[in-house]
This record gives structure tokens, sequence and C-alpha cells, in this order.
């Protein structure tokens, strides 16, 4: 059976504040933890009014401690802001607290605007051509197998562990794909948000990929957006907050939360606007059950994807935790 995860973005729903919806992140973390899912990751993003939280590694910590089985990752961090090496330390430590659980999912975004970079990065040169070195360093960090000529040849991450978490190469485009097939990481395609094609992405990558200390084989996810309700009217219903979000999103003028059902079908929409919604109506999969299940098997056909993660942008919370209910059901994934 096809393995299904979860990406969360914490997204601030219209009319509630961070601290409900961290709550809300923490209760659907559990219900997947019980329902099958494999994997839960959290994403990064910075300077956000519409998102509540920017630190996975923390929010991770504590999903990790409030589930029992499920893993738990970063979807991903952004490491050209970051030292490999805090980095290893950071899930090194998660690793050691929750063995076997742990996830670090790698992107080189910057998760927000110029001036949040700039903040970041304040008095250090970075670059994003210095991703695929940091991937490096970060696996001889967490494998302690730096080679013998690197610069920090003699130094260990702390703690000293026997497991390491499973490395994830995130992206959206082909260069992406190329990075993580060249390193033998796994590698995890946005196919809800790049421009790129899945397909062809997920091809690339199988075809040039090295085997490594991380994976002798390929191993390969592609992320979905999935509206899951009991009639297909209901589904289209909860998914007018998703058009307009991603309408808001594409120009640049992102809402200061994530709208309701009321003020999405209410938006004043112009003919511009409704051919947009239109033309992104493909990179998401909206309806019942047997229609969302028949949909992703289809997809699964063209990517070859060992596994789905599955984000669910869904203004109503209880609507939101159905509609993972829904999906586990129909695929019969067992807790």
């Amino acid at each position: 059976m096809l393995k299904l995860g979860i990406l969360d973005q914490s997204q601030i729903g219209e009319g509630r504040n961070a601290a409900q919806t961290l709550v809300e992140t923490t209760e659907l973390a559990q219900e997947a933890d019980k329902l099958g899912y494999t994997r839960y990751w959290v994403s990064e993003h910075h300077a956000s009014e519409a998102l509540a939280h920017s630190s996975p590694e923390v929010l991770i910590a504590h999903l990790a401690a409030k589930t029992n089985r499920i893993r738990l990752g970063s979807g991903g961090i952004m490491m050209p802001h970051y030292s490999a090496y805090k980095v290893a330390e950071n899930f090194r430590l998660l690793e050691a607290l929750h063995p076997g659980r742990i996830d670090v999912g790698l992107g080189r975004a910057p998760g927000g605007m110029p001036i949040s970079t700039r903040a970041l990065q304040e008095g250090k040169y970075t670059s994003v051509d210095q991703y695929p070195q940091q991937v490096a360093d970060l696996t001889g960090y967490l494998y302690d197998s730096l080679p013998a000529n690197h610069r920090f040849a003699a130094l260990h991450a702390s703690p000293i562990i026997p497991t390491a978490p499973e490395i994830w190469l995130l992206g959206s485009s082909y260069d992406s794909a190329s990075i993580a097939a060249k390193q033998g990481a796994a590698f995890g395609f946005a196919q809800f948000f790049g421009n790129a094609d899945c397909e062809q992405a997920l091809q690339i990558y199988r075809e040039e990929f090295k085997p490594s200390i991380l994976n002798d084989k390929p191993h390969s996810l592609a992320a979905v957006l999935v509206v899951c309700a009991d009639t297909e009217e209901e589904a289209k219903r909860l998914a007018t907050s998703t058009d307009l979000f991603f309408l808001s999103l594409g120009r640049g003028a992102l809402l200061p939360s994530f709208p309701s059902v009321e003020t999405a079908m209410n938006y004043p929409y112009t003919e511009a606007d409704l051919a947009l919604i239109r033309g992104r109506q493909h990179k998401r999969i909206v309806g019942t059950p047997q229609q969302v299940k028949a949909e992703i098997l289809k997809l699964n056909e063209a990517y070859k994807a060992d596994e789905f993660m599955v984000v669910s942008p869904i203004h109503d919370a209880d609507a939101r935790i159905h509609s993972y209910r829904l999906l586990a059901k129909a695929f019969e994934l067992q807790g």
C-alpha cells in the first residue's frame, strides 16, 4: 500500500491566532499518528502573519513528545541561512530524544521576503551555490563520515549517537532533483507548489541517482494538495479558501490569515482572477475519498514515487481532520 504523509504549514485561519493554530497542529499530528500516516512534516517560513511557526526544529521536538509512532520532520530547513554543523547538532539531539522517528528535510529557498533573508544572514556570506556542499557537510556530521581532508575533519556533532535522522532534499525544480540525485539523498518534490513538471523531475532524480551512505537506491515522494469530503460539492466548497489563498500568493500579496469559506465565496473576483484560479486547479485534488484515491493512484502511475505527502489547507479545523480521516480510510492505512 502506498505510504502517505502530511505536510503542515500551520496556516492561521481567519478569526484565529497563532497559539490556537499550534494547538490545531498538535491535534492533527496526534490524529495522524493514530491513523497510520508515515510522516508529519512542518515547514519553515519567516516574517509571515499568516503562518504560526518559523522554527521547524522547535515544533518537531514538541510534536514528537506528543506522539508515539509517526516520523516527524522538517519540510524543510532552509540551509543557506544556517551552518550545516548547527543543523546537524539540532537534528542529532532530536534523533537522540526520539530514535528512528526524525527526518531532516532540506531546502535552498529563502522561506520569506528579502528583508527576513538579510536578517537571518546578517554578518555572514552565503549563497545558494554553497547548498550542495552544505548538504555534503551535514551528511558527514550526521554519519561521522567527513573526508580526511575536510576543513573540520576532526569535528563531531554532539550528541554522539548510533542512529541518524533521514535526510531528504526538497524542491520544486529540475535543479533540485539533480542535486538530490548526485548527493544520493531521498527527494521530495512540491507538486502542489512548483512550476516544474513533477513527473519529469522525479525521472531526472531516478536517472541521475548515485548510491551513497544515505541510500543505495532512489527514494522519492510527491507533495500534493488534497481537499477531501463526504461529497464532491462539499470538497469544492472547502477548496474555495485555497483558491483565494493561492491567488493572493501568486500576486505577491499574502493575506494576513487563511481565509474562511465565507470570505472566499464572497470575494469580488475579476475575470482575470477566475482565469488564474482555473489555471491552478490541476495542481490540486478535490473530491470524495474514492475520487481522491483514484487521482492519487493515477498520479503515482506517472510519477512512480515511493510515497505521497498530503497538504490540506482547510479553514475549518474539524473539516481538515475529517479530510485526513477519509483519506486514511480510503487507503486503508494502519495506525
